[in-house]
């Protein structure tokens, strides 16, 4: 077993799920991007301006983006060819 994730594809071909920091990070970026919508809608600051949350939202989201690529990998090395 290798000192990083993906150097164990046997492990990393049964990985089915992006993890609780990747399903955590999906959940806050839909979340902030509900308070923009309501924010911007209501014309009001809820915390912070609409324009903020929507960034927030972005950032997050970007944030995910790494353990959904592992998922990806793990599908995609249990592809039959």
């Amino acid at each position: 077993m290798g000192k990083y994730r993906w150097e164990d594809r046997e492990r990393m071909a049964s990985t089915r799920s992006a993890g609780l920091a990747g399903h955590t990070c999906w959940f806050l970026a839909a979340i902030f991007a509900v308070l923009g919508i309501i924010g911007d809608a209501i014309n009001a600051t809820i915390g912070l301006e609409p324009l903020s949350w929507f960034l927030l939202a972005g950032v997050v989201a970007l944030l995910s983006i790494p353990f959904y690529m592992g998922l990806g990998l793990g599908w995609y090395l249990t592809e039959k060819k």
